[in-house]
């Protein structure tokens, strides 16, 4: 049994991106723990740890050390609304405290009716007012400040040294005017308000937005039907689709959603596989074809039986991907975590100088004051936390739709700087079901051929060796005895039948045996320009006969080789085909460059050579024996063709194995990059420009001094803002 884990858990109290990477660094700690990665946006985190070493409640430990906590439900799902509704509570609660505080502080000059600046009734109420806006957001100072007393500042930190600062200033303003008899100096009970109104309103607005984002795998999770009609003893039961296991029988009527993935055993029907696929047009199912959960039955009955349950089922495993490419982190995240990291503590320092630096040149310590609230309240490392995973959340969703899952945010970036696609040849540009299309008589009956051919053959699992058994069985050849078996991987294969020796492969092995075919050359050749695949037999030494087979491309594959040069991308084709034979089948299609006899253990260094030459490079393919190469590839892409082993080794997954989706997904994969890079432009700019203009820098030349309630709406709305941004992707079509 496998020691290491990976597990994902919610995380909450988390306030700003400094807070992901210090709950980040607190994990990478823990003795035993391989890998940790928390997602802000998310709200999770991802853990690779060796359970041996550590336990759930180590982890849960080390959270709550640092000042979180973890969430009760461990689903991506899970519904922010119970969050939305108290930040919602909070702002609207703030604000109508805050309208009538506003009009105190105000009213006189815009000449309305209210009790004078300075009478003890109006900085009474101001005072009051302003106090039960503080305790409306505790939750917020009980951050920051447990935050900032174990030296690791948060956005909250900010906030609470801000406001406070500007309470406590007026505060004891307030108190010098009634007992000391010092002028009545400007307060900022409004300003301290206004800047937790603003603060609680961006966290409001954050909180529905992000919400919003996981709403693709909120969708695909809602997909799976919560009943399904078991046929027990010949009668039909409602039960739970979780209760059913692995070889139940399901009746599934027209009109109804497949339960789970299964085997139909009896009837005929369109099914609409839209939702997980892609596909639009519905599929036609006859009995033996395989079901998918969550898709739609539409005109006739189906009874199927349960070949996957739980977490084994399409769906899960879909909803498994896209989770983890959401929770996942692309490289152009570190830096923005980096800053993220020490840009609270920075942000303190320059408050600091620039408070420092007004009263060194005298200006009052009133005015030195707004400044050092401004840059505290402007500072924004919340708009840098939520760039990177909100776009990528929703590009993974959009992929998700069109039946592409995008497994991690490292794909989404390697895709802009792929300049190279590989395609393997059998199963991947062509349909995978070779045909035999002739066979010459050389030294032997066509029969005999056939029948020494099936008895080598059918121990083969090589896709050509099942052409040839189907074409002997289909004329009602039976094989005979074998011994001494061997297959040559990628060559052919070879034994002892009845006492002679025969073998049967590509010219490469003949030659390599010591066999002549020159009497054969020729044939082969012209066989093999017509691009198809040239099998010898060989009896006791001699040439007995050739089987000419062919794979019939698919469709979509010159359209999907035309749509990946127009974005200006190279193709290769790798084949273990002769030359000859690869490059009739890449004219076909249209593709650039051949890689041909390659035996399949050899496709990953092939890969490795072309990376050696500067070309950064997708590897196309079935994910079956193409695991290594797909492994070795700077990007990996496998048809899904309902193969677990797909979805573990490609980077990027085909579900309904068109491979113009594999430009789709290089598209895809751009435009989100293209979205982080926007997201993160702003959120950079934003605070580049934002601080300086509220430390003063701007005073000297204007006479103008950013008001700290400004600098905290500018604040909130530049987070949502960077989320908005990401949202607008939803239109992509």
């Amino acid at each position: 049994m496998d020691r290491f884990k990976k597990i994902r858990l919610n995380i909450g109290g988390m306030h700003c991106a400094s807070c992901a990477v210090r709950i980040e660094d607190a994990l990478k700690k823990i003795p035993g723990v391989k890998q940790a990665g928390v997602n802000y946006a998310s709200e999770k985190v991802s853990i690779e740890y060796d359970s041996k070493k550590v336990t759930i409640n180590d982890i849960e430990m080390v959270v709550k050390k640092q000042g979180y906590y973890m969430g009760e439900n461990n689903s991506i799902s899970e519904d922010h609304s119970h969050f939305g509704k108290i930040k919602k509570t909070n702002f609207f609660a703030s604000l109508a405290l805050g309208i009538p505080l506003l009009y105190l502080s105000m009213g006189m000059i815009f000449s309305l009716p209210s009790p004078a600046l300075d009478s003890p009734l109006n900085f009474g109420f101001q005072i009051l007012l302003c106090s039960l806006i503080l305790l409306f957001n505790l939750s917020l100072y009980k951050s920051g400040i447990s935050n900032l007393i174990s030296l690791s500042p948060n956005m909250d930190s900010l906030v609470a040294v801000g406001t406070l600062t500007a309470y406590l200033y007026s505060l004891l303003g307030v108190a010098a005017f009634l007992f000391i008899k010092v002028p009545l100096p400007e307060l900022y009970f409004e300003s301290a308000a206004f800047i937790l109104i603003f603060v609680s309103l961006g966290k409001y607005l954050e909180e529905v937005t992000k919400g919003k984002t996981s709403q693709a795998i909120k969708s695909l999770i809602n997909l799976q039907p919560k009943k399904a009609t078991l046929i027990k003893n010949g009668k039909q039961v409602l039960v739970s689709v979780n209760k059913l296991k692995k070889g139940d029988i399901v009746l599934v009527k027209p009109g109804e959603k497949i339960p789970i993935d299964g085997i139909i055993i009896e009837g005929y029907s369109s099914v609409d596989e839209k939702m997980i696929t892609g596909e639009s047009i519905p599929v036609e199912k006859n009995e033996s074809d395989k079901v998918i959960g969550a898709t739609i039955n539409q005109t006739g009955s189906l009874t199927i039986e349960v070949a996957k349950v739980g977490e084994e089922t399409m769906l899960a495993q879909i909803i498994k991907v896209v989770e983890e490419a959401m929770n996942s982190k692309a490289p152009i995240q570190q830096l923005a975590d980096k800053v993220s990291f020490y840009f609270v503590p920075a942000v303190m320092v320059v408050a600091i100088t620039s408070l420092l630096f007004w009263l060194t040149i005298g200006y009052s310590f009133s005015f030195a004051i707004i400044t050092f609230v401004s840059v505290l309240i402007i500072a924004c490392p919340c708009a840098l936390g939520l760039a990177t995973p909100t776009a990528v959340m929703m590009g993974s969703g959009i992929a998700a739709n069109k039946g592409i899952l995008i497994k991690s945010s490292r794909a989404l970036e390697l895709a802009e700087k792929i300049n190279m696609v590989v395609f393997d040849k059998t199963g991947t540009l062509t349909e995978g079901r070779p045909e035999v299309q002739g066979v010459v008589e050389v030294g032997m009956k066509k029969k005999d051929i056939l029948q020494l051919s099936l008895s080598l053959e059918e121990k083969s699992e090589h896709p050509l060796a099942k052409a040839v058994v189907e074409k002997a069985k289909e004329q009602g050849i039976r094989s005979l005895m074998v011994k001494n078996f061997l297959a040559i991987p990628g060559k052919g294969v070879s034994g002892e039948i009845e006492g002679r020796k025969v073998l049967v492969g590509t010219r490469g092995l003949l030659k390599e045996t010591g066999i002549n075919i020159k009497e054969i050359d020729k044939q082969a050749k012209e066989l093999e320009k017509q691009g198809q695949t040239v099998v010898i037999l060989s009896v006791d030494g001699g040439i007995a006969g050739i089987i000419s087979i062919a794979d019939q491309l698919k469709s979509s594959s010159r359209k999907a080789v035309e749509k990946l040069e127009k974005m200006g991308l190279n193709t290769a084709l790798i084949t273990g085909d002769n030359k000859t034979v690869g490059e009739v089948i890449a004219k076909k299609v249209g593709i650039d460059y051949v890689l041909a006899e390659v035996l399949p253990k050899q496709k990953a260094s092939e890969i490795k050579k072309l990376q050696s030459e500067g070309k950064n490079v997708a590897m196309v393919g079935d994910g079956i024996n193409d695991a290594p190469a797909l492994a070795q590839a700077d990007l990996g892409i496998a048809l899904g063709s309902g193969t677990d082993i797909a979805i573990e080794t490609g980077e990027i997954v085909l579900i309904k194995d068109d491979l113009l989706d594999v430009a789709e997904a290089i598209k895809i994969s751009r435009y989100t990059l293209r979205k982080i890079k926007q997201n993160l432009f702003w959120a950079f700019i934003y605070n580049l420009i934002g601080i300086p203009i509220a430390a003063g820098i701007l005073f000297p030349i204007t006479g103008w001094l950013l008001n700290p309630a400004i600098a905290a709406a500018a604040m909130a709305f530049s987070s949502v803002s960077v989320v908005t941004n990401s949202l607008l992707m939803r239109r992509y079509s």
